[in-house]
């Protein structure tokens, strides 16, 4: 009995764990160090989204925002200061080919619905994140410069 309790535990604890990362948080959730230098650079955007995301073994903010009539996307590090712009790209021109391997091995179908790149501005290296939606559901991947799927959760 106590087993299962503690299997049904840590089950519980891993999917909790594994969902932080894609859930969408509001401006109130977001840090205050991040909408600090946020406003410094946008003083007049008040609708403002965010994820926790990881890029480059880094945990980081992606903050998604409109700028005009653009949707925009800048990721701040988690203690407050501006990391990179986040680009969003056609991903059957910008991903590598194993991407799309990667991505049929994981999913049975599926269908990219949004594709961002994110550069790193601490020297060489390419990641994307793909919003995916398939017979499973609604999924956010991160797959690496190879193609190589290095985060997905629902």
């Amino acid at each position: 009995m106590r087993n299962c309790l503690s299997a049904l535990f840590f089950a519980v604890t891993a999917l909790g764990a594994s969902s932080v990362y894609a859930e969408i948080l509001n401006k109130d959730a977001i840090p205050e160090k991040i909408l600090a230098q946020f406003s410094k650079k946008h003083p007049d955007i008040v609708d403002l989204t965010a994820r926790k995301k990881k890029h480059f073994g880094q945990d980081l903010y992606e903050l998604y925002f409109k700028e005009g009539d653009e949707k925009r996307i800048e990721l701040y590090r988690a203690n407050g200061p501006f990391y990179v712009n986040g680009v969003l790209v056609d991903a059957s021109g910008m991903v590598p080919p194993a991407a799309f391997d990667n991505l049929k091995a994981a999913f049975n179908d599926y269908k990219i619905k949004e594709a961002i790149l994110v550069v790193n501005p601490n020297g060489p290296g390419e990641e994307y994140d793909f919003t995916v939606t398939s017979s499973d559901g609604e999924w956010n991947v991160s797959v690496d410069g190879e193609g190589k799927i290095v985060g997905k959760e629902p």
